[in-house]
């Protein structure tokens, strides 16, 4: 079998484009790209300087983004016609190189990540009211199966268990408007008023913010952390909301890798089936809180990421760093 040709610079630009759509808490985008192009490899790693030490301190939710990117790398590579070879964690040495991601021939399996490519670009976090209309089953069943490909499970909590974790995200968010830590990484990552949001490259722009709930029991973040910004009017949110929790069994640097992409496979069939998407993740930056998300059955793994799920508004894109400023090339 012959090899894969050479990549031009073009093409591997648009790849590490595609990758940088991912989602990462607060929009931080904590990653850096590296392409080999002799042996045609990629090299993902962190960027802890993006990290939140506050709410983030043990870079679970960092890993998560990184491997959100990975996801949309993987897909674009096979959308290009190669098979993305992955190699996580290839350095027990060097703790911030996650992956090393290697083009070779397209086989079995890429066809259906390359069936997800048109959502890569499309996909945003959405902080509008969703509809009461109830997914249905056999979707539901597609995005389990989704998180499932890559390592994860997808649960979707009802009666008591979702009454809980709404109530386990309330005393989330009051501490989170409290904290002074976790205020601390708010302000750095959000981007108040016209001349802010217009430069920014990176972080929550207030005109992404969404309107404030005012009723309802989605559970929202409040971006404004409780500073002034301009009026986006309040609003009544789902009293209904479709939720969806995201666990693995273990909770180390690899299963967070693993659930960042199931987190971003799910979040991208959703994305072409026509749904809204968003996060909450309060609960989980409180270790106290975390815990009792899990599973009420098995009581066993680990929760990763609460996905909101809807249809309605997609809301507006955010900025993206250029990606001169997260790509190397090597020959």
């Amino acid at each position: 079998m012959t090899a894969s040709p050479l990549l031009d610079d073009t093409l591997v630009t648009e790849l590490v484009r595609d990758a940088t759509a991912a989602p990462s808490m607060h929009n931080a985008q904590p990653w850096r790209f590296r392409y080999a192009r002799q042996s045609r490899t990629f090299r993902l790693s962190a960027d802890f300087d993006r990290g939140m030490p506050h709410s983030d301190p043990d870079a679970r939710g960092l890993h998560l983004g990184c491997g959100a990117a990975l996801l949309n790398l993987r897909v674009a590579v096979a959308h290009l016609g190669h098979h993305p070879d992955v190699t996580p964690l290839p350095d027990p040495g060097d703790p911030a190189l996650l992956a090393t991601v290697r083009l070779t021939p397209f086989g079995a399996g890429d066809a259906a990540l390359a069936l997800l490519h048109p959502a890569v670009r499309r996909r945003h976090t959405s902080r509008y009211p969703f509809s009461e209309t109830a997914l249905p089953e056999g979707l539901r069943e597609a995005l389990t199966a989704a998180a499932r490909d890559e390592g994860a499970t997808l649960a979707f909590p009802a009666s008591w268990h979702l009454q809980w974790i709404e109530e386990l995200t309330e005393e989330a968010e009051a501490r989170n408007l409290t904290d002074s830590g976790s205020g601390e990484d708010l302000a750095r990552w959000t981007r108040i008023g016209a001349a802010e949001s217009g430069t920014a490259g990176d972080g929550v722009p207030d005109y992404a913010f969404g309107p404030r709930k005012h009723g309802g029991k989605a559970p929202m973040r409040d971006f404004s952390g409780g500073r002034p910004t301009a009026d986006f009017g309040t609003t009544a949110f789902e009293k209904d909301p479709c939720l969806a929790l995201l666990s693995t069994g273990g909770d180390r640097p690899r299963d967070w890798l693993a659930a960042g992409q199931a987190m971003e496979r799910v979040l991208l069939l959703a994305t072409l089936e026509g749904l809204a998407t968003s996060f909450s993740a309060q609960a989980l930056e409180w270790p106290d809180l975390r815990w009792p998300l899990r599973d009420p059955v098995s009581g066993t793994d680990h929760v990763q990421m609460m996905l909101r799920l809807g249809y309605g508004p997609t809301g507006p894109s955010t900025p993206r760093r250029p990606v001169r400023e997260v790509l190397a090339m090597d020959d």
